[in-house]
């Protein structure tokens, strides 16, 4: 374990569940030094996933902070942010994994049209906007900062080769489709443009950044039914944890400033 003067810093959204839960874990079960920060709307639902990773990671020497943070309030923001800055005054590592999806909603009549992308896009962009804003004068207090964002189902060239996991759609109208994505892969792929655009304005400050693009896996993200997960083949969340570890931990560093897969750079 590296000294405790060494310990690294991490605030990880959306952490009480899926990929940021298991990014949470792969941290804690790292050989080097974190204080994570897990980042929550729910209290409720963070305090259940800080117990569950007490019982899962028993041995684990790095801890474990709740912060409760939703992406839809700047004042909830504003106080999350406050948390950091009165404790550690600095933080190493932001991973922007907090996410949406509305479109089963709007499939089911529960959300119209308009409210499945405008609510995704308030959750995926815009509040991940004012959040890595709010932050930023933390990550620049660091010897080593590093800025990740969150992917999913976004890179327009391999969406344009196959549209998985929607399946071909026949002629006619209206279309059934059963696992509709729309609203949540569109705001995706305006966070790809919020990558390139804060490793532009934080090139010169030494801070390195990235848009990682887990995979399909199964996040628990828009309360899929356990039958369309089956025949999607949905990959285990753990995967996507190990992923951004790897990512903070320097091993994917000659990519800085790209869209990156599980297996390499993705094309856009």
């Amino acid at each position: 374990m590296a000294a405790a003067t060494s310990k690294r810093f991490v605030l990880v959204t959306g952490a009480n569940n899926g990929i940021g839960y298991e990014t949470v874990k792969a941290l804690l079960q790292s050989d080097r030094a974190y204080h994570i920060f897990l980042g929550s709307r729910s209290l409720e639902k963070a305090k259940r996933a800080a117990e569950r990773l007490r019982k899962e990671v028993p041995a684990a020497t790095n801890t474990v902070e709740i912060l409760p943070v939703d992406l839809t309030s700047d004042q909830s923001i504003e106080n999350a942010f406050e948390q950091v800055k009165s404790g550690p005054e600095r933080l190493d590592i932001l991973i922007n994994n907090a996410g949406a999806t509305f479109d089963l909603e709007f499939l089911a009549g529960r959300a119209s049209l308009r409210e499945c992308f405008n609510r995704a896009y308030d959750v995926n962009v815009a509040g991940t906007n004012v959040l890595t804003w709010t932050f930023v004068p933390l990550l620049m207090r660091s010897a080593d900062p590093r800025l990740l964002f969150v992917a999913g189902l976004s890179h327009i060239t391999q969406a344009a080769q196959s549209y998985f996991p929607t399946p071909p759609q026949p002629a006619g109208w209206p279309k059934k489709i059963e696992f509709e994505t729309i609203g949540y892969r569109c705001s995706k792929t305006a966070l790809n443009m919020l990558m390139l655009d804060w490793n532009h304005k934080l090139k010169a400050d030494g801070v390195k950044v990235w848009a990682v693009g887990p995979g399909m896996l199964d996040t628990g993200l828009g309360n899929v039914s356990p039958e369309v997960k089956a025949r999607m083949g949905l990959g285990h969340a753990s995967i996507g944890g190990r992923i951004l570890r790897s990512v903070a931990e320097g091993e994917r560093d000659k990519d800085v400033g790209k869209f990156i897969g599980h297996d390499g750079e993705m094309p856009w």
